[in-house]
């Protein structure tokens, strides 16, 4: 297929073929989707293929192998099989897809589409994260493999509330019949409708030519596009990439901290290396009422919780002659003045002079996780709070990416309900 579409300067989504499972060839959708990979999918998650349905979507995104390559591979063949045996389908014709998802407290929507890539110095897509080659290395060549995109990026644009344009197209989608609706094991509850319509196709494609998007959930996907697109200078099909797109100003994200654990340094250890740096407080409070602690220090500058498992200690207030000496100087003050900066400048590289690597550093989503595997571990669990997605927008905005692994926005989508196949596209 040969997209074509105005040449703007903004978004580009274009309709695909959604390649979708046929719910009677699996026991039920829930029982096949997964969390993104990033986000819960992995080797400690509770979705890791070895005991997961047999058609659970890890078994392509977190292929088993000895290599990469091997990986790869079984992947590729996994989906070839799942394909000839109709366990996956293209939709019969090229649609945008609508997704929603509603859990307590929280409705979410958006539109899965293929966007057109861009560059990050055209200001169109806006990254606010460095990336680890590695792991692009890694997602290249599943996606060479597999020739597909198996999960979409997380985007947000901020539209303008009017009753015409891609959110307005959205609401009024979700109040029709879906094509699918499934719960997930967290609860939440996700539908999916297919917009098809060629003048609510136009007024998506007229409302998001002049908008700019930024990477909420997705920056090593995102490069892995650009970097495959290079490889393949005369494939259209690679000229797009898989995204959800959610207007944030009608469905804001939720936006979460990711924490730390360092692995080989015990709490006590952490503790002493910070006295006289940092002031240091016990916090005589279970889980919750710790993390209401630390967001109340927050709202006055830098603060972390830390933990051995078992008691919290609040570290605040560091030494402004230490930031001074430690914060790279080429940074802005609001690059500065993050908590994620400070922890990689200040604390993990000075004072406790741990590196970045597996075997040191977890990134843990979830807070009462990271508190556990401390303990398991006898390392300390280092909790921080969340960054405001406007501070996020700021500095990508500026073209300048924050510290990896600084914020999580969510609700994130369940990774299986819409995969784009480059061959059926």
């Amino acid at each position: 297929m040969t997209f074509t579409g105005p040449a703007g300067n903004g978004l580009q989504l274009f309709p695909f073929r959604g390649l979708r499972y046929v719910p009677e060839r699996v026991g039920s959708l829930a029982a096949v989707t997964s969390p993104p990979y990033a986000a819960g999918a992995g080797p400690d998650g509770p979705h890791h293929p070895d005991s997961a349905d047999p058609h659970n979507i890890v078994r392509l995104i977190l292929p088993q192998g000895a290599t990469p390559a091997a990986r790869a591979e079984r992947a590729a063949a996994t989906l070839r099989g799942w394909l000839s045996g109709g366990v996956l389908v293209p939709d019969a014709e090229p649609a945008l897809y609508v997704c929603e998802q509603r859990g307590e407290g929280f409705v979410q929507r958006g539109i899965i589409g293929a966007l057109r890539l861009s560059e990050p110095d055209e200001g169109i897509v806006l990254p606010h994260e460095a990336v680890l080659p590695h792991v692009v290395e890694d997602r290249a060549g599943l996606m060479r493999a597999t020739a597909a995109h198996l999960e979409p990026l997380l985007l947000a644009y901020r539209g303008d509330g009017g009753r015409c344009g891609a959110g307005a197209v959205v609401e009024r989608t979700a109040r029709r019949p879906p094509l699918l609706t499934t719960t997930t094991r967290d609860g939440t509850r996700h539908r999916l409708w297919a917009v098809t319509d060629p003048a609510e196709l136009a007024e998506i494609d007229t409302d998001l030519s002049g908008r700019q998007a930024l990477i909420a959930d997705g920056h090593h996907r995102w490069a892995t596009y650009l970097r495959l697109r290079s490889e393949q200078p005369r494939s259209d099909a690679w000229d797009f990439g898989l995204v959800l797109l959610v207007d944030t100003a009608r469905h804001p994200f939720q936006v979460r901290a990711i924490h730390r654990v360092l692995c080989r340094l015990p709490a006590a250890e952490a503790l002493a290396a910070v006295a006289g740096s940092f002031r240091v407080r016990p916090v005589a409070a279970p889980l919750p009422a710790a993390l209401e602690v630390l967001a109340e220090a927050a709202r006055y500058g830098n603060a972390f919780l830390l933990t051995g498992g078992t008691d919290f200690h609040l570290i605040d207030r560091p030494d402004p002659d230490l930031l001074a000496r430690t914060l790279p100087e080429d940074r802005p003050p609001a690059w500065r003045a993050l908590d994620a900066a400070v922890l990689h400048a200040t604390l993990l590289d000075h004072l406790w002079r741990v590196p970045d690597g597996p075997a040191d550093i977890a990134y843990v989503h979830d807070a009462r996780a990271a508190v556990d595997r401390a303990r398991r571990q006898g390392g300390t669990a280092v909790l921080l709070h969340p960054v405001r997605e406007e501070v996020v927008r700021l500095l990508a905005g500026e073209g300048v990416t924050m510290p990896r692994k600084s914020t999580s926005f969510g609700p994130k989508p369940p990774t299986g309900l819409v995969l784009r196949s480059l061959e059926h596209h």
